[in-house]
């Protein structure tokens, strides 16, 4: 006869006791490594995400012309404050006029990158009626602004900005929608064209032309202004925004960021801070972004651009 065997009553108690200990301390083990996987992935989302859009502004704000830099409270309406005497966090909108880099770094010709335009003038051969930039090609700028326009743009629409002169931010660029002090080439921008068979000549693109004006020798060519803003800001629910840049518009024609034929590009979601400040010519920019999967959890990148 063959005996067999079972577990006692008392095996079965500490049996069912160390299931029930492993049970427990088992999920709440595995509860812990989802929540750690979860803020773990969020949090390197939100390190990438607010790190490259810093960067991208920045990059942005690097080739700016630098007494152009202007605040806004919320939106294009409101009244353009230079950057220096913004001060506080109720600034949503940062707005620039950007020289050209793209043109001033030029094309390979077989040889070297030439610049589409030299930066320089020629005082001496210019006259009331025109400005002669040698080694630019005011062909080569007209061709690389419609390609980055999407042809919305051309050197019908580039201005100057000559570098010593004096800075008007409320009437000198068309940030208040004014352009009169521009159109007579009395503004800190100058909007110039082509000179049909000199590509190293511009002539004013304004019915006014250049007498009477303080010409200096060097210059900044740009075609566009740019916008970072803060819009959908919802202050009663989760406190976060949408991160927007906005360019391909000429305030020296009285355009503004809002207006037909600007492009916009969305840079980030659930912005709960955008926050700048600047000491003299160096600006300091702040992102803050949330998430929506952990509660007061929130990312700030920040970078200063010299």
């Amino acid at each position: 006869m063959v005996k067999k065997t079972a577990f006692t009553l008392l095996e079965l108690v500490f049996s069912i006791v160390i299931l029930g200990i492993i049970g427990k301390f088992g999920v709440e083990f595995l509860a812990q490594v989802y929540r750690s996987f979860i803020f773990t992935s969020v949090n390197h989302e939100l390190e990438l995400n607010s790190g490259s859009t810093v960067e991208l502004v920045a990059s942005r704000l690097q080739y700016r012309i630098k007494d152009s830099v202007i605040a806004r409270k919320n939106d294009y309406t409101d009244d353009p404050i230079a950057i220096g005497s913004a001060s506080g966090n109720d600034y949503k909108v940062l707005e620039w006029v950007g020289s050209d880099s793209d043109g001033f770094r030029g094309s390979w010709d077989g040889s070297f990158h030439k610049p589409n335009w030299s930066s320089i003038l020629d005082l001496d051969a210019g006259n009331a009626n025109k400005l002669v930039s040698p080694e630019t090609n005011t062909s080569a700028i007209d061709h690389l602004v419609q390609v980055l326009s999407d042809g919305n743009s051309s050197i019908d629409d580039v201005a100057l900005y000559f570098l010593g002169s004096d800075s008007d931010i409320q009437t000198g660029y068309g940030w208040d929608g004014n352009t009169t002090l521009i159109d007579e080439q009395n503004g800190t921008m100058h909007p110039v064209t082509a000179v049909s068979g000199h590509i190293d000549e511009f002539n004013s693109s304004t019915p006014a032309n250049f007498s009477g004006v303080d010409i200096y020798e060097y210059y900044q060519l740009a075609w566009t202004a740019y916008a970072i803003v803060l819009e959908d800001y919802n202050a009663t629910g989760n406190s976060t925004g949408t991160l927007k840049l906005y360019y391909n518009y000429q305030p020296w024609e009285g355009e503004n960021y809002a207006s037909n034929g600007a492009y916009s590009a969305i840079l980030m979601k659930n912005v709960s801070t955008f926050q700048f400040t600047a000491i003299d010519s160096i600006i300091k920019i702040q992102v803050c972004v949330k998430s929506d999967l952990i509660e007061e959890y929130s990312i700030c990148k920040e970078k200063t651009v010299f």
